[in-house]
């Protein structure tokens, strides 16, 4: 570009010979004419198109790959960089070149290669959008798949993101509370896709048959669910997007955390940090600045939307409950009853006649167990030999004084006997109650059971009341004179 033009200066303005110009610049008269009679630059042009004789046997093997690859998801989808190696181990002896002209002139050939869209314009307050992504982050040392559950409010662009385990009921219904107490409002409508845990039946354009426990989410906060039609992503744009933008700038380099509570802390402050960033559409505003305008339009919270996934299960003669291949132990009376247990994201409750009879942690441990040992104290009394073996009772957080005393204990003949009887006085009395009786028995250096239960009933008893003031009481003003006549009255009057 820069020649032509010093060339038309140096003939049209500086009024200089062809032939000089010629001379002074290398270039052909022939192609100096050409460059005055053309103020377009010259472009260049194939005479023929190129040759790829050594693709030829390889094109069915590669749009066969190709088209195996657009029924995979996009982050396994493989590049034409993968797809030229994969084919040298099958005898190809060409260079890149061939096979990257081959995937591109597929990828015109695909209807949906120059498909046109609308841009889309939202008011304040009304569309949050929300996907989930699965990342590969370290946890504890250990590699582990997650899921991470992806919001934005279409108008500000705010994202929140969180991650689970898993992608089921319970976390799904979890990241919305979190979500909505993130952003301190409620939008009127959402943007979803069709998984299993929102959408049970998709009928024909936009009507859906929605999950029971997620149109309860929906109708705790009002909010209008929009379930995107089947493979169009653009519904959701922004939040698609969001996805691959977050999964560059925080998950790669992959992340490593001891657990996922500070995992989530860290996404948490990742969720704030990008509201720094610039606003696509309103130039000079940050996100944030947009988010503090759009903020008070949302619709106010009002209470959590209690979060659970419910199920009914049957407790075996173990005392145990399994919910998702882990076993969670329930106190020993319901042994074989049928309760009912609610996931949450982070705990396990079993409920039986409307009262929680147990809580536990949540545990993504595979045929794993959670026990409670004091679900299982009633069953000692029994069976008081399990209390060496029993496996609820294997690393027994006691506290220190009853501990001390179970050691003690169980070095006899029979002491397993008598420390179930020190158990059971719990029943009766607070662990409290009784952690102080062992200890003052082992202050005394008695720690026979009698000694142990005399104290407890020391501890309880109530203390007596104080010495009796008699002088605010009221006083006779005439002493009654002793008449033995009356009585002899009284008693001839019984006998008459």
């Amino acid at each position: 570009m820069e020649t032509i033009m010093k060339v038309r200066r140096m003939i049209l303005v500086d009024q200089q010979s062809i032939r000089s110009v010629s001379k002074a610049t290398g270039i052909s008269r022939n192609t100096i004419k050409k460059y005055l009679k053309d103020e377009t630059p010259p472009n260049y042009t194939r005479s023929k198109p190129p040759v790829n004789h050594k693709i030829k046997g390889f094109e069915n093997t590669l749009t066969q790959w190709y088209e195996n690859d657009l029924a995979r998801p996009k982050r396994e989808r493989r590049t034409a960089q993968k797809l030229y190696e994969q084919l040298i181990l099958e005898g190809y002896q060409g260079s890149y070149s061939p096979v990257c002209r081959f995937i591109k002139n597929i990828k015109q050939q695909s209807p949906d290669t120059n498909q046109a869209f609308i841009p889309l314009a939202f008011d304040p307050g009304d569309v949050m959008q929300f996907d989930w992504s699965m990342e590969i982050v370290v946890i504890g040392g250990i590699e582990l798949k997650i899921k991470v559950a992806h919001f934005r409010l279409a108008h500000s662009r705010k994202p929140f993101i969180v991650a689970y385990p898993r992608e089921t009921q319970e976390m799904l219904l979890d990241a919305f509370v979190k979500a909505f107490n993130f952003y301190q409002g409620v939008t009127n409508r959402v943007v979803i896709d069709n998984p299993k845990t929102m959408v049970v039946r998709i009928g024909h354009g936009k009507e859906r048959e929605f999950h029971t426990r997620f149109m309860a989410l929906m109708n705790h906060y009002a909010v209008e669910p929009v379930a995107c039609t089947p493979a169009s992503g653009w519904e959701k744009g922004q939040v698609e997007n969001q996805v691959r933008v977050i999964r560059n700038q925080i998950f790669k380099p992959q992340l490593k955390f001891d657990d996922m509570a500070a995992l989530n802390a860290h996404l948490l402050a990742c969720s704030h940090s990008l509201g720094g960033k610039a606003h696509p559409q309103e130039k000079g505003k940050t996100i944030d600045a947009v988010f503090e305008v759009e903020q008070p339009i949302l619709r106010p919270l009002g209470c959590d939307f209690d979060g659970y996934a419910e199920k009914t299960v049957k407790a075996t003669s173990t005392c145990l409950a399994q919910f998702d291949s882990h076993h969670y132990s329930v106190p020993a009376h319901l042994a074989k009853q049928r309760l009912s247990l609610r996931a949450y994201a982070d705990r396990i409750l079993l409920v039986h006649d409307q009262q929680v009879v147990a809580e536990h942690p949540r545990s993504f441990n595979k045929h794993g167990y959670s026990f409670e040992p004091w679900h299982y104290v009633p069953v000692l009394k029994k069976k008081p030999g399990a209390l060496r073996h029993g496996a609820p009772f294997k690393n027994w957080d006691l506290p220190v004084s009853l501990e001390a005393i179970k050691t003690i204990y169980l070095k006899r003949a029979g002491g397993d006997r008598d420390f179930v009887k020190v158990l059971l006085l719990i029943e009766e009395h607070s662990l409290d109650v009784i952690s102080m009786a062992c200890e003052l028995a082992l202050e005394a250096k008695t720690t026979q059971l009698s000694a142990i239960m005399n104290l407890v009933y020391r501890i309880t008893e109530e203390e007596p009341l104080g010495q009796i003031n008699t002088q605010d009481y009221p006083t006779l003003l005439v002493q009654p004179e002793a008449n033995c006549q009356r009585y002899e009255q009284l008693r001839q009057g019984a006998y008459a």
